[in-house]
């Protein structure tokens, strides 16, 4: 089913979040083509601005991408005392190298991105993502993250994973072998932190994914943000660190609000850091059945 209707996008996915659709009003499809890996498509849209699409999910929109993007960079970065080296796999918008290369210890960016077709629609559509890209911290390889991995070892000392969604090219991104490479690179008191999906839909999906990283990392957690365009509304991360004394709910690093400010952020503080680790009832006690397995 083509989920082009006369003006409107509409989001289906009966395997990822069944019965359950978004849709954005269309003014105009500016790109679409099939690359190598899945079909990219870039729309501008009513309400939203422009809005980057992968095999018919929505990935980022002008509107809302910066929650996403501040929060799986500066939850790991502010869990970490001293985040000079980075990787990040997948992120091929920039809006993650955008915001990872903000913080003012972090002195390296490697990112490793598959689809160069997805960086270059980015680039000439999306340049206030795209900027990320090409910022002077930033080494971008195009290649295969799980492949980049099992060639480096002791190198990182904070590595996100901003990936699609468990589907295509991505789904090897969620298995625990990925889990283990990422260990293998990271410096001692290193830490990982994975899109994980939201509880609302697709909680054994979250639970499983905290799972594989329950079993390799002594310290794992689960953190949300608010994205109004992602299935729910909300999405989450699954965080690990190899300092069994990381505590992920309280930030090591805290900026004040005129270095907010200064680097442009919309949604991160200290205050948001807490609050993405309270979590509802239900999600507590399906994520505490995950850490009693172990």
């Amino acid at each position: 089913m083509d989920a082009i209707k006369p003006g409107w996008f509409s989001e289906i996915n009966n395997d990822l979040w069944p019965g359950v659709s978004l849709s954005l009003e269309v003014l105009d499809v500016i790109h679409r083509e099939r690359s190598e890996y899945q079909e990219v498509m870039v729309v501008d849209t009513k309400s939203h601005g422009r809005t980057l699409i992968l095999d018919g999910i929505i990935q980022c929109t002008e509107k809302d991408e910066f929650s996403y993007q501040e929060m799986i960079a500066f939850l790991p970065l502010c869990s970490h005392p001293n985040p000079k080296t980075v990787l990040i796999v997948g992120g091929g918008d920039g809006g993650v190298a955008r915001e990872v290369a903000k913080h003012p210890l972090v002195e390296r960016i490697v990112q490793v991105e598959i689809d160069s077709k997805v960086l270059e629609v980015s680039r000439k559509y999306l340049p206030t993502m795209g900027v990320g890209l090409d910022h002077p911290k930033v080494t971008l390889n195009v290649g295969d993250g799980f492949q980049f991995l099992q060639r480096h070892s002791g190198e990182f000392d904070v590595i996100i994973t901003d990936s699609s969604d468990p589907i295509g090219p991505a789904e090897c991104l969620f298995h625990e072998s990925y889990f283990n490479l990422m260990k293998n690179a990271l410096k001692p008191g290193g830490i990982v932190c994975s899109q994980a999906g939201t509880a609302w839909l697709n909680l054994s999906h979250v639970t499983q994914t905290l799972q594989h990283c329950k079993s390799l990392f002594p310290v794992a957690t689960y953190g949300i943000v608010s994205v109004p365009t992602y299935p729910t509304g909300q999405i989450g991360f699954v965080l690990g660190g190899l300092n069994p004394e990381t505590n992920f709910k309280e930030p090591k690093k805290v900026f004040s609000h005129s270095e907010l400010d200064e680097m442009n952020m919309k949604y991160y503080d200290d205050d948001v850091h807490r609050a993405a680790f309270i979590l509802p009832r239900f999600i507590i006690k399906a994520l505490n059945e995950v850490v009693t397995k172990k």
